[in-house]
């Protein structure tokens, strides 16, 4: 069974851009790992207008930030994964996490449905909420 990915647009905040916030299966794993306070990764990196952003999987495993604490990556570490496509499946896997976060798991997912949310999230405008998954900022 794979995993199911979910990506939300979080609006501006005090000290960030929009960012996303990103569950799996049901989970915020950036909110888990980075604490109150922190980030996940910017809208305008992780999904630009027109272009390919550090979500899109393709056959080159890739290190990608996805987040970091309040106290920035710098200070405490960031929370970054490989993203790789293995034929129909999208695998995110060698967690780093910040020192105040927990280790995550490795997350398969339908490499179809992958696409789709990545595109769908591209889609949308900053501050736009692409789905219902994105709750006010904590900044």
């Amino acid at each position: 069974m794979f995993d199911v990915l979910e990506i939300g647009v979080l609006p501006q905040g005090r000290r960030f851009p929009p960012s996303l916030r990103m569950l799996v299966n049901g989970e915020d794993v950036v909110a888990g790992a980075v604490g109150d306070g922190g980030r996940g990764p910017l809208v305008v990196e992780a999904v630009p207008a027109g272009g390919s952003g550090l979500l899109w999987a393709t056959g080159e495993a890739r290190r990608v930030v996805l987040g970091e604490p309040e106290c920035s990556g710098g200070c405490c570490g960031f929370l970054t994964v490989v993203v790789q496509r293995l034929g129909g499946i999208v695998r995110w896997s060698g967690w780093e996490v910040p020192s105040t976060g927990d280790a995550l798991p490795e997350f398969h997912f339908d490499a179809d449905r992958y696409d789709a949310e990545v595109r769908r999230v591209g889609g949308c405008s900053a501050g736009d909420d692409p789905g219902g998954v994105a709750p006010p900022r904590r900044d």
